[in-house]
């Protein structure tokens, strides 16, 4: 269970080497120690993520977790709940991709679409079932500002993004007699393995400077938040410019 401070005594990180995930769990395990289970393509990456939680004295077991084979997404579930419950659970994978190929390259952007929206969706389901059985639990999903309003630059990682922000901030509304919580985390440029090789934006954030907003959201139990929160002003700005305006950017 979450303590009356906010800390929990378990975690499930779904992308068990993402950078935010890990960076998350390392917020909380300043508090306490706590049980952690990193979900992820089995790997070296996933073996030192391992350890470099281990070192913050957290009991961490790995489980293999593929996103883009749904048929063994319960399994692995399965998996990470037989130890006990999960408290908090983050659903932090997905991919990037090459923006050019991703509208012109039917298997790079039908490849994408599985990670970054059909395969939340699945897990999004089997959390929701098994945190509702066990009576309690907070689901954060890492979705994105370039899911607000798609633009040219790269609509094709915008969209899954859009249509995955949409299915947790539904699933926030569906559990909500439940006592499960959701959080929609909507981060903009993140300096991290992910965006290594881009330019930086304007409002960069670090992984640790994700990972306070994550932790502060499930505390405080907010519902959705922008990482900077200044965000939040600039995308209802941009969400209300006329397409003609809005194409004449330079993004």
């Amino acid at each position: 269970m979450i303590d009356a401070v906010g800390n929990p005594q378990s975690l499930l990180l779904l992308g068990g080497t993402s950078d935010i995930a890990l960076a998350t769990a390392e917020q909380y395990a300043r508090q306490r120690p706590l049980r952690v289970v990193l979900a992820a393509r089995p790997s070296e990456r996933l073996e030192r993520a391992a350890e470099r939680l281990r070192e913050t004295g957290s009991t961490v077991t790995t489980v293999a977790f593929d996103a883009r084979d749904p048929d063994t997404h319960a399994e692995a579930l399965d998996k990470a709940f037989a130890d006990g419950d999960i408290d908090v659970a983050l659903v932090a994978f997905g991919v990037l991709g090459d923006q050019e190929r991703l509208w012109t390259d039917v298997d790079a952007a039908r490849e994408m679409a599985e990670i970054n929206y059909v395969a939340p969706v699945t897990v999004g389901v089997l959390l929701a079932q098994r945190m509702r059985r066990q009576g309690h639990g907070h689901i954060v999903a890492l979705s994105s500002v370039a899911g607000e309003r798609v633009r040219r630059s790269n609509f094709a990682y915008g969209s899954s993004k859009a249509g995955m922000d949409g299915f947790y901030t539904g699933l926030t509304e569906a559990l909500r007699p439940s006592g499960v919580k959701v959080t929609v985390v909507r981060p903009g440029h993140v300096t991290s393995k992910m965006t290594e090789g881009l330019k930086e934006a304007p409002l960069a954030q670090s992984p640790e400077q994700v990972a306070r907003i994550i932790v502060d959201s499930v505390r405080k139990g907010k519902e959705l938040v922008w990482a900077p929160a200044q965000f939040r002003y600039v995308m209802s700005v941009l969400r209300h410019l006329p397409r003609a305006v809005f194409r004449r950017l330079p993004f």
